[in-house]
């Protein structure tokens, strides 16, 4: 019989992808919870969400055999609320949250890497004064205990940039501060972390680096094992990723030492049996690595690049921890050497989407560039600064995933791709003038 796997939020792009894993025949996929209510979601009723998911999981007339997920907040957070009532063997909340909980994760990380970890301050955005609270030289990055994709995160360079950004802040961290708080205050945490719940925010060092990371691996019976690593990309002199490249260019030595942090933190935070990857920055010149955050989860982002590459998607991993399992993982039987994502974005002001490629437009364009996935967040219509989980200074409304036999051949196939994919938008000034 085959083994009943009930997916958070399962949207329709990745579900293809469940396709590609080994033993895919043996494995029936079921939503919980509709991505709507997770995926971008105006607010997060966490008791209701929790009680709804319990509820199609008590209604199930089959045997419940696994509850993943590859989104972050609030599915992660989620997921051993939802296997212990399902009498599933779980991680623990407190070992999410040591990831999660990006103040708390610092402490843990700056246990056993001091030397890679930046100075971090907690700070009440709320308060009457919230510069007095932190003691650090501008600039710096602020960005709230909770969030993700860079939600609210902001680069300070001086007093103005502070106090311009606190009042967005204000306005919308409670989006995620709520149903955080819901789940963090039933949790043990310790005494130093227990006042400093989802309503705070951090002001960090910035970490000056070229080169950007993510190792993803696996805890299993307590052992730590990575299994690939994606570079992040920026546009020059941007906040904004422009892609992800696997597998990795950095050198090996770089990578085992960015490895053996992995292993020793991973041990600090007590997850087990669950996926994880963990964000490193590298500077060439100096040598240095600097730990950037954790997140309890697979990348969703990186799946079809495993796939490109390897022969299979990641959630191969996810699917087998939650049954289990240890995975056995990668297999090396990708079609091309290397892959990427492509990010597109648009940085020049808030717009109105006027045309998005149709489905029709997009399979051919699949089908005559090999290689090629592409993925459209928005809809005709659409207000591109009314979409909540974008970052600060700008806005992402497509991906591309492609794989290649070389870097020149992503890049060209890029470009193949954006001249056959007709967005327009019409800019909010031509509105108002």
């Amino acid at each position: 019989m085959k083994k009943n796997i009930f997916v958070i939020a399962l949207d329709e792009f990745t579900n293809k992808l469940f396709d590609t894993i080994h033993h895919a025949d043996n494995y029936q996929y079921h939503a919980l919870l509709p991505p709507e209510k997770i995926i971008s979601a105006p607010n997060y009723a966490m008791p209701e969400l929790i009680d709804e998911a319990r509820l199609r999981l008590a209604s199930f007339g089959g045997s419940v055999d696994a509850i993943v997920s590859y989104w972050d907040f609030p599915a992660t957070l989620m997921l051993p609320i939802l296997r212990q009532s399902a009498g599933l063997p779980t991680t623990s909340i407190e070992s999410i949250l040591r990831c999660e909980h990006k103040y708390w994760s610092r402490t843990v990380q700056r246990e056993v890497a001091q030397e890679m970890i930046p100075i971090v301050v907690a700070f009440n955005p709320f308060a009457e004064e919230p510069l007095n609270q932190i003691d650090l030289d501008f600039p710096f990055w602020i960005k709230p205990v909770k969030a993700h994709s860079s939600i609210l995160g902001f680069h300070i360079e001086n007093r103005a940039d502070f106090y311009a950004a606190i009042p967005k802040i204000r306005e919308r961290i409670g989006r995620f501060s709520d149903p955080f708080n819901d789940i963090f205050q039933k949790a043990d945490t310790p005494s130093k972390i227990a006042p400093i719940n989802g309503n705070y925010c951090l002001a960090e060092e910035i970490i000056s680096a070229k080169d950007q990371c993510t190792l993803e691996g696996y805890v299993f019976n307590g052992k730590t094992t990575v299994y690939g690593v994606v570079d992040s990309l920026r546009e020059e002199n941007s906040s904004s990723f422009s892609r992800y490249h696997y597998p990795s260019r950095l050198p090996k030595e770089v990578l085992a030492r960015m490895t053996d942090v992995t292993v020793r933190v991973m041990q600090r935070t007590k997850l087990n049996n669950e996926p994880f990857n963990i964000e490193f920055f590298h500077e060439p010149e100096t040598g240095r690595i600097s730990l950037l955050e954790i997140n309890p989860r697979i990348s969703k982002s990186h799946c079809p690049l495993f796939y490109f590459v390897e022969g299979a998607s990641h959630q191969e991993v996810m699917v087998e921890l939650g049954l289990g399992k240890k995975p056995e993982y990668p297999q090396g039987k990708g079609r091309y050497p290397m892959a990427t994502k492509f990010m597109v974005r648009r940085y020049s002001g808030d717009a109105i989407v006027r045309r998005v490629p149709r489905r029709d437009e997009i399979e051919e364009l699949q089908k005559e560039v090999d290689g090629v996935l592409v993925m459209v967040w928005v809809k005709e219509g659409d207000r591109l600064s009314n979409f909540v989980d974008t970052d600060s200074y700008s806005f992402e409304y497509a991906n591309i995933f492609i794989g290649g036999e070389s870097e020149e051949e992503l890049v060209k196939k890029y470009q193949q791709c954006m001249e056959r994919l007709p967005f327009e938008f019409e800019s909010l000034t031509n509105l108002e003038s």
